[in-house]
């Protein structure tokens, strides 16, 4: 897999967003005062995160840019199946337009080139849908191959932690799954558990 075509990287932001949808829609709204890997946010924080910056890069790739009211929220509006699946879908869509802008204006980090864009959010999705799935105890886990290609467009971001992405990288236990490497690598630790 050539995880610099961007034809590839379209997909692979597809997967991603897909499957953030499908644990998303396993939780319940009786779990969104859980704790959740994801720094100090509750599910509710998270998915609030989540879904302002599916409206924040959407606004960015129908040349509408957003700031920090969409893209710094930590809430969201209405039922959190509906809220998620209509921001993932308007997200998907626009980065499947035919004619996408060779850069955007991302929110705190600048215009950005199309390709730095999709690696974003890819890495985005795969780590928050994890984030998701740890806070309410789901087994669903990301494909091999896209946690794979997930990690490696990780890798060609700067490695300066913490910054305003990621934490410190955590050490993997021996052994450590390519999934469990992946959530290290961020700042995740592997074998958290909600309390």
């Amino acid at each position: 897999m050539d995880i610099d075509d961007l034809a590839t990287r379209i997909d692979l932001d597809r997967r991603a967003t897909a499957y953030s949808v499908d644990v998303v829609d396993q939780a319940r709204a009786a779990d969104l005062d859980r704790r959740t890997p994801c720094a100090e946010w509750t599910l509710r924080q998270l998915l609030g995160h989540m879904i302002g910056h599916h409206l924040g890069w959407t606004a960015s790739l129908i040349g509408t840019p957003v700031g920090g009211e969409v893209w710094d929220r930590t809430d969201f509006d209405g039922e959190l199946h509906e809220a998620y699946r209509s921001s993932a879908q308007g997200v998907v869509e626009a980065f499947a337009q035919p004619q996408l802008p060779e850069k955007i204006e991302v929110y705190g980090y600048g215009t950005l080139p199309m390709k730095t864009v999709l690696g974003m959010h890819i890495v985005d999705y795969v780590v928050h849908g994890w984030d998701v799935a740890r806070a309410i105890g789901s087994p669903l886990v990301p494909d091999e191959d896209l946690t794979e290609a997930a990690f490696a467009i990780m890798k060609q971001f700067p490695t300066g932690r913490p910054n305003v992405a990621f934490d410190v990288m955590v050490d993997p236990k021996p052994g450590a799954s390519t999934l469990e490497q992946f959530m290290a690598y961020v700042g995740r630790d592997p074998e958290w558990t909600a309390p």
